[in-house]
């Protein structure tokens, strides 16, 4: 499969068909792509929430300045940073890498303390926003992974973040949403698909010295 083609046909899906729904073996891959996304430091200071319950999204879509793609798709996976960021985050990381590399915590002292110097050198605000941009490139994973996969999705800002959240009761877990993906199939009726991709040609984007 070549993915230079498999990107040129995607684009950011405005009607999805209510009809098609996404394989659970295929949403399970584009899940594990996710999963495996890089993150600065292997962090992961976020988490993905799957909605497909219909009477959530229904909630959401008007939390969404009434868009159809939040209760047409197949699912719709909301990016949720973590409002805290500490030591204790840190500690919970190298509790996973010890275990998951059979390496004693002793020898990940050194990384601890990098990541430890790196975490409590920053204001709250500059850790969600960090936090963010971790997000945002799990994002793209899926967005790219959507795309090799065959599946269609839209990337999506425009709703109420505190209305998500509220909605999705997930400040008492320490979340804030951020940013959305809307994953499923194409409707025939959406006009957006037909258009060419425009785009800055090569030799205006890239800048090589």
């Amino acid at each position: 499969m070549n993915i230079l083609t498999q990107l040129n046909t995607r684009y950011a899906t405005k009607v999805f068909d209510k009809t098609k729904k996404v394989s659970e073996a295929e949403m399970d891959t584009l899940l594990e792509a996710i999963r495996l996304s890089a993150s600065s430091f292997g962090l992961q200071s976020y988490k993905v929430l799957v909605v497909t319950d219909p009477k959530i999204r229904a909630d959401l879509r008007a939390a969404s300045w009434g868009q159809p793609q939040i209760t047409d798709c197949t699912a719709l996976l909301v990016f949720a940073v973590k409002s805290t960021i500490n030591t204790d985050t840190v500690d919970e990381f190298i509790d996973l890498v010890a275990e998951t590399r059979h390496a004693p915590k002793e020898a990940l002292a050194e990384y601890q303390n990098m990541m430890n110097g790196t975490v409590g050198s920053r204001t709250p605000e500059q850790l969600e926003n960090w936090a963010s941009k971790q997000a945002y490139i799990a994002l793209g994973f899926g967005l790219v992974a959507s795309a090799v996969l065959g599946i269609d999705s839209c990337p999506m800002e425009g709703f109420s973040p505190d209305d998500y959240d509220r909605i999705l009761d997930i400040t008492k877990l320490g979340l804030k949403s951020k940013v959305l993906l809307a994953v499923g199939y194409r409707s025939e009726a959406d006009k957006y698909q037909h258009l060419p991709k425009v785009r800055q040609k090569k030799e205006d984007l890239f800048i090589k010295f």
